[in-house]
């Protein structure tokens, strides 16, 4: 494990995601919190908009004053298409990384992005000098990059499940369900501004139905891992809860394939992957047990027919789906053990 301190920017350090991202971060012992950055509230205490910090950090400032020079790593956690012009400002610093937990560079095809974000894409050229990365998926590679796209948190739960049976060719591609349900932290602070269907703190709400923006993701990446075209339906819901996803994947076997078969292939895959945790076979699960983690629980469980079988993924949207992957990506590109400061 490497011995050195890094020294970090957080810019978009108010943000759900970002405040959790200075949580964490304060308590790692390998991070230097030099600056952390916003638009808004120049000037003060990041502790008065998240009183679980507690270290005494760097008061509010602009992206504008950073001395560059003595940065190591830059986290990005901003609205889509910000990311894309700061890091191509900044990419002649060498020396400099970059975690982007914003789409600005998931999607490798920038007519693509387009498509999905409206929005140009303001450094093409830098798409390929970055890496999508779910740790678990990515770790030999992660270090070869200077630009790091976190995920997704949906796709993040999905491609957990998805990815190790389609490595296999396990599973029937052609009719793929996937029912998210998320807390209303993942629309970020203006949620109430996105979403504003009557009873918002006591009801469920289905949304987006025939295109979300993290298809773009699942598309991209589910289709590296098949030779088979696959065809999916996936639909997202919000709940009156404040972090947490739920992701039931409905899966139709391929011939000689059971139930056992595809809990094995799964716990085989995340045996050494330390967040990932495989339950027994037909366990009834929720996000509970997820919170305020960066850990994943999967659990497998038989239907009524033998060739069809529904997988649970619970995460944290605001960790395992943002912070805390940032943070395990992050502990990956210098060295540092995967795990520290995410207990």
């Amino acid at each position: 494990m490497s011995q050195k301190k890094i020294n970090i920017v957080i810019a978009g350090a108010t943000g759900y995601v970002g405040l959790d991202l200075v949580y964490y971060l304060s308590k790692h012992p390998k991070v230097n919190i030099s600056y952390l950055c916003a638009q808004k509230n120049l000037g003060k205490n990041i502790r008065y908009f998240d009183k679980r910090i507690k270290k005494k950090l760097p008061k509010i400032s602009n992206l504008k004053n950073v001395n560059w020079s003595s940065i190591d790593l830059l986290f990005l956690s901003l609205p889509n298409g910000e990311a894309q012009k700061i890091i191509k400002n900044l990419y002649k610093f060498k020396h400099l990384k970059f975690i982007d937990l914003s789409a600005d560079f998931r999607i490798e095809n920038s007519n693509k992005y387009k498509m999905w974000y409206s929005k140009n894409h303001n450094a093409k050229s830098l798409i390929t000098e970055s890496i999508y990365s779910i740790p678990e998926l990515t770790k030999d590679r992660i270090k070869k990059f200077r630009i790091i796209a976190n995920p997704g948190c949906y796709p993040t739960s999905i491609q957990l499940v998805l990815i190790p049976l389609l490595k296999k060719s396990l599973i029937k591609t052609d009719n793929i369900t996937i029912d998210s349900k998320s807390g209303y932290s993942g629309a970020g602070k203006s949620f109430k501004t996105r979403f504003t269907h009557k009873n918002f703190y006591e009801s469920i709400f289905a949304y987006s139905v025939q295109k979300h923006r993290h298809m773009s993701e699942l598309d991209q990446e589910l289709k590296k891992y098949s030779k088979n075209k696959i065809k999916y339906t996936f639909n997202p819901h919000l709940l009156p809860t404040f972090r947490g996803i739920l992701s039931s994947v409905y899966i139709e076997l391929n011939k000689k394939i059971n139930l056992n078969r595809i809990h094995s292939e799964l716990t085989k895959f995340h045996f050494k992957n330390k967040f990932v945790h495989i339950k027994k076979i037909n366990t009834p699960m929720g996000n509970g047990n997820v919170l305020n983690t960066n850990n994943c629980e999967i659990s497998v469980c038989g239907s009524r027919y033998n060739n069809k079988v529904v997988i649970f993924s619970a995460i944290d949207n605001l960790v395992k789906g943002a912070s805390g992957q940032a943070i395990q990506n992050m502990n990956i590109a210098y060295n540092f053990k995967e795990s520290l400061g995410l207990k």
